[in-house]
């Protein structure tokens, strides 16, 4: 319990979004979030039809299919990091799922938005996530 201040410090320190503010950002996430989507797809199938090569470190070092591969890894963590820069939480990459810290009738919960959603128009409280989502 000795850390509790510094985690509550940490947790009042981040970024609450009203659902207005949350819809506003969606124009600059939804592009970047589609990026993203579309090159961890690609590492993915890179992954699974170069599995063999991953295994052998000495003979396959820098090889095209590997080094592009690392390139996505390279490019999907700055991606995420970028995402995280608008003080959005990334809450599952393979759904496209972004959670805006908020306050709704003296609570801390999470508006919840999902990649292919036309806006924000989910909440749920902080300790249900996406299977307790209500209309906003």
């Amino acid at each position: 319990m000795q850390y509790a201040p510094f985690f509550i410090w940490i947790f009042k320190s981040m970024k609450y979004f009203t659902v207005e503010e949350a819809n506003a950002l969606l124009p600059k996430l939804k592009p970047l979030l589609e990026k993203l989507l579309n090159r961890r797809a690609r590492a993915s199938r890179l992954a699974q039809q170069n599995g063999h090569l991953t295994h052998d470190y000495y003979s396959n070092v820098g090889s095209p299919e590997l080094s592009t591969l690392m390139l996505d890894f390279v490019a999907i963590e700055q991606m995420i990091e970028q995402i995280q820069t608008y003080g959005v939480v990334l809450k599952d990459l393979n759904a496209g799922l972004l959670d805006f810290l908020s306050e709704r009738n003296g609570r801390d919960v999470y508006l919840c938005w999902k990649y292919g959603e036309e806006k924000v128009a989910y909440y749920h409280e902080l300790h249900t996530g996406f299977a307790g989502r209500r209309q906003v």
